[in-house]
């Protein structure tokens, strides 16, 4: 059996998403696969990806897409595009329904394991604060993406989460879709095209 077929077999997390509100079973979204040579490092998979068991197949996933300029099809080419959350499963909601975090014995199991499969890649979006912290140890959102320049010359973008919550973000941090975002798709384009 593979790394994929191992994940998606996992089921370390039934005890703890049986507890949720949701009360739901794990179900692993994989979608990777070595030699890919853009990474996009989530979070973890919302109601809908659980649902739909393909990443990012929601809102935040259009508005992914639109930051990096990908059509859907090539955002879901998986001989180009590796989409590796830090958990590969819906954590669920808590009681007053907010999204619980992403659960850290996902990443400790699989993280390391999944990156070296993948081989080299060339660009790495990191998206959201669990991304960002896990691959570059640092715990401001704003803080990793205001330096986004200094991340960029090493071949890594961290963005926010693309969720409809952080809309005020984007509104207090105009730099971000002014700046940010057109040097992301010049950059994805280019790996894209080669």
């Amino acid at each position: 059996m593979g790394l994929v077929e191992d994940i998606r077999d996992c089921r370390l997390c039934s005890g703890r998403f049986a507890a949720t509100a949701t009360a739901h079973q794990p179900r692993p979204v994989v979608w990777f696969r070595t030699g890919a040579r853009l990474l996009i490092a989530g979070q973890a998979p919302g109601s809908r990806v659980h649902a739909s068991g393909r990443p990012f197949t929601d809102r935040s996933g259009d508005r992914l897409r639109d930051w990096t300029g990908l059509a859907e099809d090539e955002f879901y080419d998986l001989s180009r595009v590796a989409i590796v959350p830090m958990a590969f499963c819906f954590p669920g909601y808590d009681a007053k329904g907010a999204d619980l975090p992403p659960p850290p014995i996902c990443a400790a199991t699989w993280r390391a394991r999944t990156i070296a499969a993948l081989g080299t890649v060339s660009l790495t979006l990191l998206v959201g604060g669990a991304a960002i912290r896990w691959h570059l140890g640092l715990q401001k959102v704003t803080a990793a993406v205001a330096q986004w320049r200094a991340w960029a010359e090493r071949g890594v973008f961290p963005l926010p989460h693309p969720s409809w919550r952080n809309t005020g973000w984007l509104r207090r941090n105009p730099w971000f879709e002014a700046d940010l975002v057109p040097e992301l798709r010049a950059q994805v384009r280019r790996l894209m095209d080669e």
